[in-house]
C-alpha cells in the first residue's frame, strides 16, 4: 500500500530493532507481529539446525518442480518478515556476538528455561549493562518464580492445567464426551499476542521516560487470564464450569445443529433472534411457549428445547437454512474445513492469502497479518528466512565485521 505519489507509507515500528532468541511458537508469534508492524527482527538460530519448527514436517514448502524444500510449513507460519542469523550462543564468542547485537537493539525476546541465559551472560541484567534502556521479554511455561518456575511448559500441558480442556469437548453424559484440546496451539498464540502488547507498552514507556524494563510472560498466566467469562463465572459462583461441547452455558440456542446434509451454527443472542429462528423453521409455537420465551427460561429448559430445535433443523438442507436465517437477521453460518475457509469469498476479498518470493521455493503461500491500518499498514511481503540467510549481512551492517572476520567465526563454528 502506498500514497498517491508512490511514496511508501511509514512503518509503525520502522524505528525498532528486535533481537529474537525465541523459537517454536509463542515467542516467534510475538516477533512476527512486530515484524509485520515494521520492526527489524533479527532471529538468532542455532547453526546447522535452527528453530526446531524448521523440521516439523511434512508438509514442507515445495520448489518450482514440486520437490520438498527444507522449510516446514509450521516454521513458515510464524516467521515471516525476519532476518535469520546463526550464532552458537553456547560458545563464549557467540555470547559476545549476541551482547554486541543487543547493544544495537531495542527489544530482546527469549523463551529459554528459567536461568539458562544467565549462565551465558545473556539474561536481562547482563544485557541491561550494555544497553540500559533495553526492553527484555522472557516467555516460559510458568513464569520466573513460583513452585513450577523450573518446569518445562508446553501448550498441550497448559491447556490441561489451565482449565481450557475442562470446558472444551462434549458434555460427559453425551457420546464422545470428555476433555479435548483446542485444534491449534491457542495458549502459545495468545501468549505471543499478550507479549506483543506488553512489548509495545514497554516501548511507549521507554520513549516517554528513557527507562527499559523486564517482561515476564508465562503460558499458564495467559491461559488462566483468557478463561474470560468462564473464569469469571467460577469466581462469582464458586462452581467450576463444565464442558458444553458446541453449546453455550449462558445462551440458548447458541450451538451447532445437524441439517439434512451437513451442519450449521445458530447464534441467537437475544429473544428476537430466537423467535425469528423458530418462525423461519415453521415452529412459531416454540416462540410462544412460556418455557422458551426468554433466554433465562431457554437456558433452564435447554434439555427440552434443544431436541425440538434439532428435529426442526434436520428437515432442511444447510444452504437453505443459511439463506433463510440471513434473510431475517439470525446469526448463522457453516462449519468450514480449512480448504473451504481459504475459498470463502469474504476471505478472498480481504486478501488474507498471499504469495511472496522465497529463496528456495521460488514463492510460498502465507497468511497476511490481520492488522489493517490506514496510515502505517502492516506488511507481510517478506518470506520467512532461510537458516542463516542474513548472517553476513547483519554482522557486517550492525557490527562492522569484514569478510575475513566473518569467515573466521564461521570456521570456528561460532556462526
Amino acid at each position: 500500500m502506498s500514497t498517491s505519489n508512490s511514496t511508501p507509507l511509514p512503518k509503525a515500528l520502522g524505528h525498532i530493532r528486535v533481537l529474537d532468541l525465541s523459537r517454536v511458537l509463542a515467542g516467534p508469534w510475538c516477533s512476527q507481529n512486530l515484524a509485520d508492524l515494521g520492526a527489524d527482527v533479527i532471529k538468532i538460530e542455532r547453526p546447522g539446525s535452527g528453530d526446531d519448527t524448521r523440521a516439523w514436517g511434512p508438509p514442507y514448502a515445495k520448489d518450482a518442480v514440486g520437490r520438498d524444500t527444507s522449510e516446514a510449513a509450521y516454521y513458515l507460519s510464524a516467521n515471516r518478515g525476519k532476518r535469520s542469523v546463526t550464532v552458537d550462543i553456547a560458545s563464549p564468542e557467540g555470547q559476545a556476538l549476541v551482547r554486541e547485537l543487543a547493544r544495537h537493539a531495542d527489544v530482546v525476546l527469549e523463551n529459554f528455561k528459567v536461568g539458562q541465559l544467565k549462565r551465558y551472560g545473556l539474561d536481562y541484567e547482563s544485557l541491561k549493562a550494555v544497553k540500559p534502556d533495553i526492553v527484555y521479554c522472557s516467555i516460559t511455561g510458568f513464569g520466573q518464580d513460583g513452585p513450577y518456575a523450573h518446569r518445562a511448559g508446553y501448550d498441550f500441558l497448559i491447556q490441561g492445567m489451565g482449565g481450557l480442556m475442562s470446558v472444551t469437548g462434549e458434555r460427559d453424559e453425551l457420546p464422545g464426551g470428555g476433555p479435548q484440546k483446542v485444534g491449534v496451539a491457542l495458549t502459545d498464540l495468545m501468549t505471543g499476542m499478550y507479549a506483543t502488547v506488553a512489548v509495545l507498552a514497554a516501548l511507549t514507556h521507554r520513549d516517554r521516560t528513557g527507562e527499559g524494563q523486564y517482561i515476564d510472560m508465562a503460558l499458564l498466566d495467559t491461559q488462566v487470564a483468557m478463561l474470560a467469562n468462564v473464569g469469571s463465572n467460577y469466581l462469582n459462583s464458586g462452581k467450576p464450569p463444565k464442558r458444553w461441547g458446541n453449546a453455550h452455558p449462558n445462551i440458548v440456542p447458541y450451538q451447532t445443529f445437524a441439517c439434512a446434509d451437513g451442519h450449521i451454527i445458530v447464534a441467537a443472542g437475544n429473544d428476537g433472534q430466537y423467535q425469528k429462528f423458530v418462525e423461519a423453521g415453521g415452529r412459531r409455537e416454540l416462540a410462544l411457549d412460556p418455557r422458551f420465551a426468554t433466554n433465562p427460561m431457554r437456558v433452564k429448559n435447554r434439555d427440552t428445547l434443544v431436541p425440538l430445535l434439532a428435529e426442526m433443523v434436520r428437515e432442511r438442507r444447510r444452504d437453505e437454512w443459511i439463506a433463510m436465517l440471513e434473510a431475517v437477521g439470525v446469526p448463522c453460518g457453516p462449519i468450514n474445513d480449512v480448504g473451504e475457509v481459504f475459498d470463502n469469498p469474504q476471505v478472498r476479498s480481504r486478501g488474507i492469502e498471499i504469495e511472496v518470493p522465497h529463496a528456495a521455493a521460488g514463492t510460498v503461500k502465507l497468511v497476511r497479518s490481520p492488522m489493517k491500518m490506514s496510515a502505517t499498514p502492516a506488511t507481510s511481503d517478506k518470506a520467512p528466512p532461510m537458516l542463516g540467510e542474513h548472517t553476513d549481512e547483519v554482522l557486517s551492517e550492525m557490527l562492522g565485521k569484514d569478510e575475513a572476520e566473518i569467515a573466521a567465526l564461521r570456521g570456528k563454528g561460532v556462526v
